[in-house]
């Protein structure tokens, strides 16, 4: 559905920091069908940004420096970024760049959540980030796997007044009302080198389809595709592109 208003709070962006923006392109190109516009400003530095149905779905950056990793950044809305900086602050986070501004686009601050993870906080101006979500090719969910899951959750409770449906495996979050995400516990399997992160989900028709499709293209899956056992789960896949970026893809469960 195309977006008309985006909730404070709420994920409002994501975008993909890569070595090779030419061959990220002809990956998400292809696996979505997204077409790719880079920005022709130089400040910008080859920033692309990609479209579903004419409508701004997600983004390509290059690496702002060599120790960065390949990886999908997810990104908040916020009315205000310097307070909810200082919210943010007060909360456990460290904030790694800004809040700065990006042009006439927004206002932007980078952080690292009190368990690690990466994330960073948007104040529209021009740009107001997703223009359409929850429909095949664009995102619908995004997930946070962190190894202390229930000092992430009231981190983000506290910093974004989110709500939380608990549940013991997967709690999951979101505002007025409607979930738009949830917080998983790294375990013992995960190799200790793995960080915290956040990982968008993109809406697909057929799981085991864009599975197999993101293989072709070089990616790796790293888990499913699967039913996720919980009453209306969704059907889903882990997806580490050909740069090492990892993400999902998932189908929202049909009734007969």
């Amino acid at each position: 559905m195309k977006v008309t208003k985006i909730v404070p709070g709420s994920p409002c962006w994501a975008q993909l920091s890569a070595h090779d923006l030419p061959a990220a392109q002809a990956f998400y190109g292809e696996l979505f069908g997204w077409s790719a516009e880079t920005d022709p400003d130089p400040q910008y530095g080859g920033y692309t940004t990609f479209s579903h149905g004419g409508a701004p779905a997600a983004a390509v950056a290059p690496l702002m420096n060599p120790q960065q990793p390949v990886m999908w950044l997810v990104s908040f809305a916020a009315d205000d970024v310097d307070a909810t900086c200082e919210t943010a602050k007060g909360a456990g986070a460290q904030v790694w760049m800004g809040p700065m501004e990006i042009g006439d686009l927004g206002r932007w601050a980078l952080f690292s959540d009190p368990t690690g993870a990466p994330f960073a906080v948007w104040q529209a101006r021009k740009f107001a980030g997703f223009g359409v979500v929850n429909e095949p090719n664009a995102f619908g969910w995004v997930d946070l796997s962190t190894r202390d899951k229930n000092a992430a959750v009231e981190f983000y409770r506290t910093t974004f007044g989110w709500q939380v449906w608990p549940n013991d495996v997967y709690p999951m979050v979101g505002l007025a009302g409607e979930m738009f995400g949830g917080v998983m516990a790294m375990d013992a399997s995960i190799p200790a080198e793995v960080p915290s992160h956040w990982a968008p989900y993109f809406q697909v028709t057929d799981v085991d389809a864009a599975a197999a499709t993101a293989t072709r293209l070089g990616a790796e899956i790293l888990h499913g595709p699967v039913d996720v056992e919980m009453e209306n789960g969704p059907r889903i896949a882990v997806v580490r592109d050909p740069q090492g970026a990892t993400f999902g893809v998932f189908a929202p469960r049909t009734t007969n």
